[in-house]
Order: C-alpha cells, then sequence, then structure tokens
C-alpha cells in the first residue's frame, strides 16, 4: 500500500512538472510583464483556492508561529516567479528552463543544513553532473547570460522554498498552506508595484487573449499544480521533487517549439547539455528505488 502511494505521487509529480512546462510557454506568450503577471497570477490563484476551500467546509485558522513562516514563504515564491519571467522575457523558455537543472545541486548541497541529515554522495555526483551539462548549455548560448542569472537567481530562490515547504507539509494541509502564501506573495507583489507607480489604468487594460491565459495560468498551473506539488511532497523527499523538475525543460522546449516556433529551436550543444540533465534524472530514480527496495529486505 505504502509503495502503491509513493508511485502515485511519483507520477502525480510528473504531470505536475508537465504543467509547469507549459507555465513558461504561458509567460512567453502573456504579454503582462514580470511582477504585474505575478500579481494577478498570486492573487487569482488565491482566490480559487479559497472558494475551494469554502466549498470543502475546511477551516483556515492556523498557528501564528506558523502564519509568520508561510508569509515568509509566500514573499521567497513571488521573488522566484518574478525572476522567471523576467528570465524568459530577456531571452526565451528554452534557456529559462534549462537553468532550472541546477536546482538538483542547490537542494543537495541545502537540503542537508535545512534537514540536519548527512549529505548524500550521489546527489552531490548528480548535481556535479548537470553543472557539467549547464556549462555545456552556457558556452553556446552566451548571448543569454542576462536571462541565465536571472533564471539562476530564480531556481536558487525556488529551492529555498520548497525546502521549506518540505517542512510546513508535515505539520498543516497543502491547500490551507499555499492560500497564505500566495496572498502573502500577493501583497509583497502589491507593495512593490505601488511604490514603482505601476498601479495606473493601463495596468488594467488587458486584452481578451491575456485574460483566457492568465485565468489558465493561475487556476491549472498555479492554484492545482502548486497545491498538488506541495501535497506530494508528504511522501516525496524535496531533493527528488527538484529532481525531477528538471524535467520541465524537456516538456517546456518541446511544447515552446510546437507552440510558439522557430524563436525556440537551439543549438545542437543545447540539446546535448539538456540531454545529459535527463539522464541523471533518471538514474537518481533508479538508484533512489533500488535503495528502498534493499531496505525492505533488511
Amino acid at each position: 500500500m505504502q509503495e502503491n502511494n509513493y508511485l502515485k505521487s511519483y507520477l502525480n509529480l510528473h504531470f505536475i512538472v508537465f504543467i509547469w512546462g507549459f507555465t513558461a510557454v504561458l509567460g512567453a506568450l502573456i504579454t503582462v510583464r514580470e511582477a504585474s503577471l505575478v500579481w494577478y497570477r498570486m492573487g487569482l490563484a488565491g482566490i480559487f483556492l479559497v472558494i475551494y476551500l469554502l466549498y470543502k467546509k475546511q477551516s483556515l485558522r492556523l498557528p501564528l508561529k506558523s502564519v509568520v513562516k508561510l508569509i515568509l514563504v509566500g514573499f521567497l515564491i513571488a521573488i522566484h516567479w518574478i525572476y522567471f519571467f523576467k528570465a524568459i522575457n530577456v531571452s526565451n523558455v528554452a534557456i529559462t528552463l534549462a537553468m532550472f537543472s541546477m536546482g538538483a545541486f542547490f537542494a543537495s548541497i541545502l537540503e542537508p543544513l535545512i534537514y540536519k541529515r548527512k549529505m548524500l554522495w550521489y546527489e552531490v555526483l548528480f548535481g556535479l553532473i548537470i553543472i557539467a551539462g549547464l556549462f555545456i548549455i552556457m558556452q553556446v548560448e552566451i548571448k543569454y547570460l542576462e536571462g541565465i542569472l536571472y533564471a539562476l537567481f530564480s531556481v536558487f530562490i525556488g529551492v529555498l522554498f520548497t525546502l521549506f515547504n518540505g517542512k510546513l507539509i508535515q505539520q498543516h494541509d497543502s491547500t490551507v498552506i499555499t492560500v497564505y502564501e500566495f496572498f502573502a506573495g500577493f501583497l509583497f507583489v502589491s507593495v512593490y508595484l505601488l511604490f514603482d507607480g505601476k498601479f495606473n489604468a493601463q495596468f488594467f487594460q488587458i486584452s481578451g487573449t491575456d485574460w483566457m491565459l492568465i485565468l489558465v495560468l493561475a487556476s491549472i498551473c498555479t492554484a492545482y499544480a502548486f497545491t498538488a506539488s506541495v501535497h506530494v511532497m508528504k511522501r516525496l523527499s524535496p531533493y527528488t521533487v527538484m529532481l525531477t523538475t528538471n524535467l520541465e525543460p524537456v516538456y517546456g522546449i518541446v511544447l515552446a517549439y510546437f507552440i510558439i516556433g522557430e524563436d525556440e529551436k537551439m543549438s545542437m550543444p543545447f540539446y546535448i547539455g539538456s540531454g545529459l540533465i535527463l539522464i541523471t534524472v533518471i538514474l537518481n530514480g533508479v538508484i533512489k528505488n533500488k535503495i528502498k527496495a534493499k531496505k525492505q529486505l533488511e
């Protein structure tokens, strides 16, 4: 039974990662930019989740200490998404998603520190292999350096909030957690936009196509996918979540090529580096399954 639950969570995670790959494509198609897009995304997603909780008649009450932690995580999520969309806008979907491969390496270093467990040799090794794939990509795509740096900063912040959520999910419901985080991030972005003078008549003038894409982004790609990703962390480690997320470039790059077109076509070394990352993800799954099977036999 426990093994079936683990497999179900793992398959669900892959479906979520596929949705995240589509999220990057939406970010490229929507004309609303960076912080403004995150404002709409987090606000609408938060509203959708509150409606869901009201329908389920589920309480939103949490201890003050937990609320403070969730507010801080919400700020991190907002910063992560702002730089994610910024990276897409100054480079493209393929480059931005390829940089997310660094998440596994960051997780292999940060997870042992935050969770106070020993560092696993194969996690660090896989992280180093992923860096090798990253260097192959960077050598041939140096013209996208600004986008690469924005994406790397985004993924570092992403690893931090994933690790923090890995602890919080053990104590509270995933949907309730996400509601607090989204509205905290929404508040953070609101303050930023207010001081930046972005709230004007033009801010709310959005085309029908953009509204449709934003609603898809906020509902399926955010409210559902983010909550589901937090939920699977009850059974999967943050490192496994981060490493599986490295498939996001594969899904996203393929979707971007067919939806956006030739602008997303990259050089052969780029695909070699991405392939190296994909092989690493598969190896991680194989090794982790062998270790689990060995422990069950002991």
